[in-house]
């Protein structure tokens, strides 16, 4: 018993330690009614995993919004630099997204729903004040590769704040 209080203690501990970070795609929300939440967990000084959700509540008549309604997109980070303030990254990501496409069937014109996987690389770049506060600009893009109904390009693109812990 005395072993597994002290293995669970070593894991809190660790995770306690680690550097975490809460982010919002800001531009997203201003300019696209989209809601683009991420969580960030460094595995060391120069990379992390991490999760974004994307939720779009843009109209489907906007002239420019999303194809995708839900995008939920894990992510591997490698930091180029061991600089705790700016740093550059690549990532490669994997997004399960959902959507509609509009689609023609024997000449009729019908609206199909699907939910597809997309692969892709991203890059950027990420500003921490010794506060805490963090800026980043990234971009990138995937391509899903599970079903024809689904749009064939997946962007990432964003500019984030939030709060590194």
């Amino acid at each position: 018993m005395k072993k597994i209080i002290l293995v669970v203690g070593i894991l809190i501990s660790s995770f306690a330690q680690a550097q975490q970070e809460l982010k919002v795609d800001i531009a997203d929300a201003l300019v696209m009614k989209t809601l683009d939440l991420s969580y960030e967990y460094y595995l060391s000084d120069q990379s992390s995993v991490g999760i974004a959700a994307l939720f779009n509540f843009e109209k489907k008549t906007a002239s420019f919004r999303y194809n995708e309604n839900q995008m939920f997109t894990p992510y591997f980070r490698h930091y180029f630099s061991n600089s705790r303030n700016w740093n550059y990254f690549g990532e490669v990501f994997m997004g399960i997204n959902t959507g509609e496409k509009e689609i023609t069937i024997d000449g009729v014109a019908t609206t199909k729903k699907y939910t597809d996987g997309a692969l892709g690389i991203a890059a950027g770049t990420k500003y921490v004040s010794n506060g805490g506060f963090l800026i980043e600009i990234f971009g990138g893009l995937g391509r899903n590769m599970f079903t024809s109904d689904s749009y064939a390009i997946v962007p990432r693109v964003g500019v984030n704040v939030g709060y590194q812990f």
